[in-house]
């Protein structure tokens, strides 16, 4: 006898697949992206001359030979500081693109500037990602991005924030570093917060995987 009653057995099969679908779901939701930093520190407006006194040499395009990611995050108080977008780009060069991310504009996609417009060692946009897109196989330092942001970084100041009137800490990969802050390599998905005064509640520990790379 034919019956159109599902038996215990097939509903049972319905409910798991369900749950299963919907905890898929959830484990694939796309992070999001925290709510931009306070701007303290804007990007200065001579990008090319402070890549130069960094050390680095500014070029007409970015080159993927030795391409990776630091993330740095800058806290006063627990609040977040905005890592600006463009550091070490010639924003008023043509050839630099624009675009979007997180609500605010990227610079980069640069096929070739006429002329050098753009450090190996830059930020696209405001995720705090520090790209290196050079021809040497080299990691750049911390200290010579915050040359070309032109914020002073040594240990015992990071900008106008200096000890011991204010604490420094100084956090690689959620660990407590000790070693000078200037010389901390930016290498591939290094994960660096600069915490001033009171700490957060949670220190960032990893490279984030909303980030943009």
């Amino acid at each position: 006898m034919i019956t159109d009653r599902a038996g215990p057995s097939v509903l049972v099969a319905a409910l798991m697949v369900t749950i299963l679908g919907a905890c898929g779901s959830a484990s694939e939701a796309t992070p999001t992206p925290p709510a931009p930093g306070e701007v303290v520190w804007p990007a200065p407006d001579h990008p090319l001359a402070l890549t130069v006194k960094a050390g680095l040499k500014p070029e007409p395009k970015e080159s993927l030979t030795f391409h990776v990611h630091a993330h740095l995050d800058v806290l006063v108080d627990g609040r977040p500081v905005l890592v600006p977008a463009g550091i070490g780009v010639n924003i008023t060069d043509p050839a630099v693109k624009r675009g979007q991310w997180n609500g605010a504009t990227t610079y980069g996609h640069i096929a070739g500037c006429a002329q050098p417009c753009i450090s190996p060692l830059h930020t696209h946009d405001e995720s705090g990602v520090i790209h290196t897109e050079s021809a040497a196989n080299v990691p750049d330092r911390l200290g010579q991005f915050f040359t070309e942001w032109d914020v002073v970084l040594s240990d015992a100041c990071i900008g106008m924030y200096c000890q011991p009137a204010t604490t420094i800490a100084v956090y690689v990969d959620g660990k407590r570093y000790s070693g000078k802050v200037v010389d901390i390599p930016l290498t591939d998905r290094k994960e660096i917060a600069l915490v001033i005064g009171a700490p957060p509640d949670q220190i960032p520990s990893s490279f984030p995987s909303w980030a943009p790379v």
